[in-house]
């Protein structure tokens, strides 16, 4: 499959489609705390200064105030580093969002280490498993413009709180403009019957590069691109696993609590039954340096995912 090299990060696909929708509705407003030039967020707030708001480096707070506005009526956007809105403002996302089902949508940049130059402080490798499992949160991660813009339009539909997982540097693009999205959907850009692997975001690229690598080999890899996490399409996968009898889940992200977990959680509860492995940082954080060198170090790369599926592939037999 080739790809085209993007030329947008997924943190600015949505913020464009954000100043968009300023003009197709007035009802939402943006909070920001002093990164909207890296956020894109400063795109809405030159357009419409009169519904941005920059509340400074105080994540907790703008969160807080976020809540309050969305108690009022109105729907409100935060946006922000992942490290920081999933972890530094965990609490008043919990208490003032989630606990009274306030309509807030978060809108992380800097997920995983896709944020790998930025260091260990700016990549966020815990914040799927901290967002998902708040109640009532719904979570999403797009890989590249069309579905980070889709991403946008699905949580303003929605009442209540939603968490945009969005990377810091453009990749490549996958899906057509107009490619229809929805929340608990997945998608399955290539269709396999050997193994099947689960992954989100950057690491999508990752999974169908390694398919390539395992087609030159005889093994039919399917790759499903798992961008709503939670909650997340049980009928794909399990009829995916009943074709491929093997599953290889691939987060940029901790191994713990992460979809992996969820996944073999649920594939233990319904009795399906296949050889299972998970890649992604294992216990350990990362550290700073070239995206494509970072993930290749800590095993989430094309090599990586495809040595792993090869095992997997093998244990059936």
């Amino acid at each position: 499959m080739s790809l085209a090299k993007s030329k947008t990060p997924t943190r600015r696909a949505l913020a464009e489609r954000m100043l968009e929708a300023g003009s197709e509705r007035d009802d939402f407003v943006v909070f920001e705390s002093d990164i909207g030039y890296s956020t894109y967020s400063y795109l809405f707030g030159d357009a419409y200064p009169e519904r941005y708001f920059n509340l400074g480096i105080a994540e907790l707070g703008t969160m807080a105030t976020a809540a309050g506005m969305a108690a009022e009526g109105r729907p409100a956007i935060v946006c922000g580093y992942g490290v920081f809105l999933s972890m530094r403002a965990l609490e008043a996302v919990r208490s003032f969002i989630c606990y009274p089902r306030m309509n807030v949508k978060i809108f992380s940049s800097h997920g995983g280490v896709t944020a790998a130059v930025d260091g260990v402080t700016h990549q966020a490798t815990e914040d799927i498993a901290f967002m998902a499992t708040l109640p009532g949160m719904t979570v999403l991660a797009p890989c590249d413009s069309a579905s980070a813009r889709a991403s946008f339009d699905l949580a303003l539909g929605i009442h209540g709180p939603v968490f945009v997982r969005l990377m810091r540097d453009p990749l490549s693009e996958l899906y057509p403009e107009g490619t229809e999205f929805s929340i608990g959907g997945c998608h399955t850009p290539r269709k396999g019957d050997d193994i099947t692997i689960v992954s989100y975001g950057d690491l999508v690229f990752q999974a169908l590069e390694a398919a390539e690598l395992l087609a030159t080999e005889g093994i039919n890899a399917e790759v499903i691109d798992m961008y709503s996490i939670k909650p997340w399409d049980r009928q794909a996968l399990r009829l995916s696993l009943e074709r491929t009898k093997a599953l290889l889940v691939v987060e940029n992200h901790q191994r713990k609590n992460g979809l992996g977990y969820e996944l073999a959680a649920w594939c233990m509860r319904e009795g399906v039954s296949v050889p299972f492995a998970q890649l992604g940082l294992d216990d350990t954080f990362a550290e700073s340096g070239s995206y494509p060198l970072t993930i290749q170090k800590f095993g989430m790369d094309a090599a990586s995912i495809a040595a792993a599926a090869r095992k997997l592939a093998a244990a059936k037999y």
